[in-house]
């Protein structure tokens, strides 16, 4: 199956078709753009719905009254409880929230057959509620810091089934650091290639070689770079842990507004079609 076009998909969706065209009005007319690395959330919060957009505005849907419990929920690890590593990478949990989180579920929901949470979820590996999220992602894992008690909660969640996304993490410290740090939660385990003949990447779309999103300051793949995608399996094989390293997925699915070309080139042939794959695999594995 070959990579649809979204554009040939938004006819009966009107909200993000406009997105895209008046998102490239905006964006000339701010004469930049916002989103990016750190911000401050408070505590408090939830979901990515009670942020404000750092980029061209959210869809927003609702699903059917019988439907409300029964979703795929997006869900993005806060991890600012603990310092960040010495030599910590750029960016933080923050980045490319909330837009990121809130397009790709809106694309989840209208490319594939699942009802999909429109407000999604930010989660401690420490609340109590972590296990009701079994697809969880985190972003900027290089500068990502663990207290003791989130290491506990996050190896439980994963050996009890859970998944965890990791992208936007670049070069060989960022690299070093994430992998040091999944030693301690996952000390049996070590990371490993997926090959491209595994089946996630023929999930839902058919997909023959591992994309380089860049970031959309860059808008051209990244120099002197090679994209892996690192792997933690079980011991019966399930995929617990899958990292994007050298690749920027979530600008494809936070800037998709921004500028038509970047949506065409990345957004819609390898940021979305990835990441419904690995959604898809992932849930039903």
């Amino acid at each position: 199956m070959d990579v649809p076009r979204i554009g040939s998909i938004r006819r009966p969706v009107a909200l993000l078709a406009a997105a895209v065209v008046a998102g490239s009005a905006l964006f000339a007319q701010r004469g930049g753009f916002s989103g990016g690395g750190r911000i401050y959330v408070p505590p408090g919060t939830r979901t990515a719905r009670e942020i404000g957009t750092r980029s061209t505005g959210t869809p927003v849907w609702e699903n059917p009254a019988g439907f409300r419990a029964d979703v795929f929920t997006f869900a993005r690890l806060r991890f600012d409880a603990a310092p960040r590593p010495a030599t910590g990478g750029r960016g933080s949990w923050t980045t490319d929230l909330p837009d990121a989180d809130l397009n790709l579920s809106y694309r989840l929901q209208q490319l594939s057959s699942l009802r999909v949470d429109p407000d999604t979820r930010l989660v401690r590996a420490t609340d109590p509620d972590l296990a009701d999220y079994p697809f969880l992602f985190a972003s900027a894992p290089g500068s990502m810091g663990l207290t003791p008690d989130e290491i506990l909660a996050l190896r439980k969640f994963l050996r009890n089934g859970g998944f965890l996304l990791l992208a936007d993490y670049w070069g060989d410290n960022d690299l070093a650091n994430t992998e040091r740090l999944f030693r301690e939660i996952l000390p049996e385990h070590r990371f490993g290639e997926l090959p491209i003949e595994h089946p996630l990447y023929r999930m839902v779309v058919n997909i023959r070689e591992k994309p380089q999103v860049p970031n959309i300051q860059v808008g051209l793949k990244v120099p002197n770079t090679q994209v892996h995608h690192r792997v933690i399996f079980d011991a019966k094989g399930r995929i617990m842990v899958l990292g994007l390293h050298n690749s920027d997925d979530p600008d494809g699915w936070e800037r998709e507004g921004e500028n038509y070309e970047y949506f065409e080139k990345y957004s819609e042939k390898m940021a979305y079609p990835l990441a419904i794959n690995i959604i898809c695999y992932v849930m039903t594995h």
